[in-house]
């Protein structure tokens, strides 16, 4: 795999890095570059076509499920760290073990199709999450996990789930550390650091740092400066506890101010950036030269 030149910025991340993960990479591996590749596309056309579209980058997010072992291998052997994508703050009608969580659904997410929140104080779920699906996923070869929908316990209506992602973000931990692999997750910075789920995590990314998708006026805007300063501080606070951190912003095109913006102001925190269309589809996948820190 191609590498990218890496700043003392990016140094210094790779020295905060989780050693379980870095057990994986290699000592004298450089995690520049963060591809967030769970959209559709990143995974067509076999392993080695896999590899060859993701080269450049060091850090790479897939499907848990969708990814086979032949890709996560193909994508091992050129370098990069690869961890598994898996929603455990949602209940998604397209898996495979859909029939085994759907009687776990609470209220429908109006802003993607066919996805509910999860009910993740039942026991039940969370040990078909943790005995099963996780598992599954690690078994492929994959170097950690990258939990999502984790933050769907910060509303108020769902303050009783909060416990139970606790108790399911720590045994997710304890599962990956058996496989010398590392965790992450996404977003909910309050409710991780209030509720005791940071401390679990080798790693966070930050989703609409700067630029981001509208979902009520359907269109990529601009975030206000006043919530971008708030997204970057808790970058700052999440890195300075140790953890990797990656900033992902969405925008309408692949190039020009909106991307550069959101790199610099991912960068200037220490942050790795990724910058995609919402769906964060293959068509879409930056040059990774142009999402590495100068």
């Amino acid at each position: 795999m191609r590498r990218i030149t890496s700043s003392l910025i990016v140094l210094a991340m790779i020295a905060a890095f989780s050693p379980a993960i870095m057990s994986q990479a290699g000592e004298d591996s450089q995690l520049g570059t963060f591809a967030f590749a769970i959209g559709n596309g990143m995974l067509a056309g076999g392993p080695q076509t896999v590899a060859d579209r993701l080269d450049g980058f060091d850090l790479i997010v897939v499907d848990g499920a969708e990814a086979s072992s032949p890709e996560v291998a193909a994508l091992r052997a050129g370098g990069a760290t690869v961890l598994a994508y898996l929603s455990v703050g949602t209940i998604e009608r397209w898996r495979g073990w859909f029939q085994h969580v759907k009687r776990f659904r609470l209220g429908a997410w109006r802003d993607w199709e066919d996805e509910w929140f999860a009910d993740v104080s039942k026991p039940a779920l969370r040990r078909i999450l943790v005995k099963r699906v996780a598992p599954d996923m690690l078994a492929k070869g994959f170097d950690g996990l990258f939990l999502d929908n984790v933050d769907m316990i910060e509303p108020r209506r769902f303050a009783g789930q909060r416990e139970g992602m606790r108790k399911l973000v720590a045994r997710l931990a304890r599962l990956t550390a058996s496989t010398e692999g590392g965790l992450f997750a996404q977003n909910g910075f309050w409710g991780m650091r209030r509720f005791g789920i940071l401390p679990h995590l080798d790693g966070w990314n930050r989703e609409d740092v700067t630029w981001t998708w509208d979902f009520d006026r359907r269109r990529y805007v601009r975030n206000p400066n006043r919530d971008i300063r708030r997204a970057l501080s808790e970058l700052e606070e999440v890195r300075g506890r140790g953890l990797l951190t990656m900033a992902t912003n969405y925008t309408k095109r692949s190039t020009g101010r909106a991307v550069s913006e959101s790199v610099d102001d991912a960068c200037s925190v220490g942050a790795l950036p990724y910058v995609g269309d919402i769906g964060l589809t293959a068509k879409r996948l930056p040059d990774p030269a142009a999402m590495a820190c100068k």
